[in-house]
């Protein structure tokens, strides 16, 4: 389940506007356009001589214009393009062209169309308006060459922390320089109130191994010219797919500054052991009307629905066609640039369910081409009706039939801290009853498991994993409320103490599930955003970490920092097959209600610990759940947390173990 964001629905006005309709008669036969095969879209270099190759099938002519700056002035230079094979247009730029930045205008049914950069375009000036004349591979850091990421032996043993670009330095507490920037991040020695560690470091101690940047490719809701305003957004409005945003960089009017910068942020999270993920936004565009794709090859990569216009399962005012021979092939060499050219390690698809299952296979295998170990996650849904039939999206039902491409699990999520949508309504960590099966099926990874009765699922009526690396749980991100402020608004009689107990509890479950944690960072630190569940365009006083809240509750991100030590140190948590989970992961039986319990039996994964028992209690009121006999070493008791052991337990076939309201309990048998 997606919340829709502001933006999406501001964006249907705007994008409707200035969309053409093509009448359901007069629609043309999009699959009898010539398609284009090779790998030279866009400008690609030879020597240091620029080559540009568009594909503009439709067109009956196609100019490039050169530039002196990228934005303003006359061209300083009009070329006619070559029409070539494939429904491409070519042409050779001269070793010293006039301009340094670029533009191609189509004309089209004798209409002249918008000037706009090409759908490849990889450098631009500012606000994206031209393309540039600029090599990437010439805009690198020192050393780039000796890059190398950090080593991921299976996919279950990542842990992923969201973040937004901004969020974690604009404090002005920060300590950090680069505030806002792509360089912020590379900053290192930044301390806070009370001495905390920030940005770079924070991440480095938190114990993350991705760290998850909300989109930083060129979106259009930021005027880069004006950066003194301090706008604020998510960048959910991509502008351009393959060029970093410039908004993040120190000179957005400079083209190589974004590249370079974000490259720089790229290695030295990777010289800190840390991966980068990028969010990716291949649904849809901002504006359709005047996206290189209308002006270039109207109607082409949008859906159409019955009345001839956009259809628009993004709610943004239209959805991109990628079950189409160029649509996908440009979204596939995107993603594969991304992943060469930056050295990007995983990537999280935006509204996933929008895009069709072959174009989910094969940027799986384009990735795989680079390096298995890149991760492939993102929403397995829509925000709205498709014309592409269900049985042919990357939604979450269709998962069985993806590999190595995984969703989140928004099961775990609203059976732990209760739905999305409904505010005030808890989940299991806030006491409501009847949600275990749906907190048990995340935990087992959205497999099968033969001791889930998956009716009693909250959403899935199957299991929709082969391998608990499809399965994403985590129970908040950017999108809705915090889970700080989702238990303040579900729990509203608790106290700060009780929903801490709560919160721990929740995030508990989720970093000793099956699968791939993912956590919001600051969320260690009890974040808030002062019950904004939208805050996508909210100023940086809500979005920011706020540092001081840090050192306020220093004992909780302590606490986190352990947890996720935990789950790193012990293979059983993070089983990589749905058959060592099916045979190492077995429920207690009998349970009370609001209460779930589970063991993972005989060195699972090779782990240390022969036996591990796991309880949970959601419960408001303490709750004994019986515990096979034996001698266990109690290691985490609600927010206390030691591998070597807190105390002793000797049970007995008649002594259940008592649980305090809303806590975990790990115990492992000696």
């Amino acid at each position: 389940m997606l919340c829709l964001k502001s933006l999406r629905l501001l964006l249907v006005l705007a994008a409707t506007a200035c969309s053409p309709r093509l009448t359901p008669s007069a629609a043309p036969d999009f699959s009898a356009y010539p398609t284009y095969a090779g790998a030279d879209l866009g400008l690609t270099f030879t020597g240091g001589k620029a080559r540009l190759r568009v594909w503009a099938p439709t067109a009956e002519v196609l100019h490039l214009k050169l530039y002196t700056e990228g934005t303003g002035g006359l061209p300083v230079a009009t070329y006619a393009m070559q029409k070539s094979t494939g429904g491409t247009w070519t042409y050779a730029l001269p070793a010293n062209p006039p301009g340094r930045f670029y533009v191609v205008q189509a004309t089209i049914g004798g209409r002249q169309m918008a000037e706009v950069p090409d759908p490849y375009v990889h450098a631009v000036g500012l606000n994206g308006q031209r393309g540039a004349l600029l090599d990437p591979a010439q805009a690198s850091p020192v050393e780039w060459a000796d890059d190398r990421r950090p080593e991921l032996k299976q996919a279950t043993d990542a842990i992923i922390g969201e973040a937004h670009v901004r969020d974690l330095t604009m404090d002005p507490q920060s300590g950090v320089r680069q505030k806002g920037k792509f360089l912020g991040l590379t900053e290192t020695g930044t301390r806070g109130p009370g001495g905390v560690r920030t940005g770079l470091d924070y991440l480095q101690d938190l114990g993350i191994t991705h760290l998850h940047l909300l989109p930083t490719n060129d979106f259009a809701s930021v005027d880069e010219s004006r950066l003194t305003d301090n706008r604020y957004n998510w960048g959910y409005d991509p502008l351009h797919y393959s060029v970093p945003e410039g908004s993040y960089a120190t000179d957005p009017a400079d083209p190589g500054s974004r590249i370079r910068e974000l490259k720089q942020l790229v290695q030295t999270l990777h010289r800190n052991e840390l991966r980068l993920v990028l969010d990716v936004v291949y649904n849809h565009t901002a504006d359709a009307g005047r996206s290189s794709f209308e002006q270039l090859v109207p109607g082409y990569y949008y859906r159409q629905n019955a009345q001839g216009g956009f259809s628009n399962a993004t709610a943004c005012g239209n959805e991109v066609a990628s079950e189409r021979t160029m649509v996908r092939k440009l979204i596939v060499e995107s993603v594969a640039y991304w992943a060469r050219e930056y050295h990007v390690d995983g990537f999280r698809f935006d509204l996933m369910g929008v895009l069709d299952l072959e174009t989910m296979r094969a940027v799986r295998v384009a990735l795989d081409q680079q390096d298995h170990s890149i991760l492939v996650y993102g929403e397995g849904w829509t925000a709205g009706a498709s014309p592409l039939p269900e049985a042919r999206r990357a939604v979450k039902a269709n998962m069985l039939r993806l590999d190595r491409v995984a969703a989140f699990s928004d099961e775990l999520r609203d059976g732990v801290k209760g739905h999305y949508a409904r505010h005030a309504e808890p989940g299991f960590a806030g006491g409501r009853p009847g949600l275990e099966e749906s907190v048990k099926f995340g935990i087992v990874g959205t497999i099968q498991h033969p001791q889930l009765d998956y009716a009693k699922v909250n959403y899935a009526p199957a299991p929709w994993a082969t391998s608990p690396a499809q399965c994403i749980n985590y129970v908040a991100c950017h999108d809705d409320l915090l889970l700080w402020d989702k238990l303040a608004q579900s729990s509203p009689g608790a106290t700060d103490e009780e929903r801490a107990r709560m919160d721990l509890l929740s995030n508990v479950i989720v970093f000793t599930s099956q699968g791939i944690p993912f956590l919001p960072v600051g969320d260690d630190f009890l974040r808030t955003k002062g019950g904004s569940s939208n805050s996508y365009n909210q100023p940086d006083a809500v979005n920011q970490l706020d540092y001081a809240r840090k050192a306020r509750y220093q004992h909780v991100h302590d606490f986190y920092r352990r947890l996720l030590a935990l789950r790193r140190a012990h293979p059983a948590f993070r089983l990589p097959t749905r058959e060592l989970i099916q045979q190492h992961l077995a429920f207690l039986p009998a349970l009370p209600a609001g209460t779930i319990g589970y063991r993972l039996l005989d060195h699972a994964g090779g782990d240390a610990w022969g036996e591990i028992v796991v309880l949970f209690n959601g419960n408001r009121q303490g709750a004994a759940l019986p515990v096979p006999a034996g001698r266990y070493s109690v290691v985490l008791r609600g927010d206390q947390l030691d591998p070597s052991g807190l105390d002793q337990l000797e049970l007995t076939q008649d002594s259940p173990v008592t649980l305090p309201a809303s806590s975990a309990l790990i115990l492992v048998r000696r």
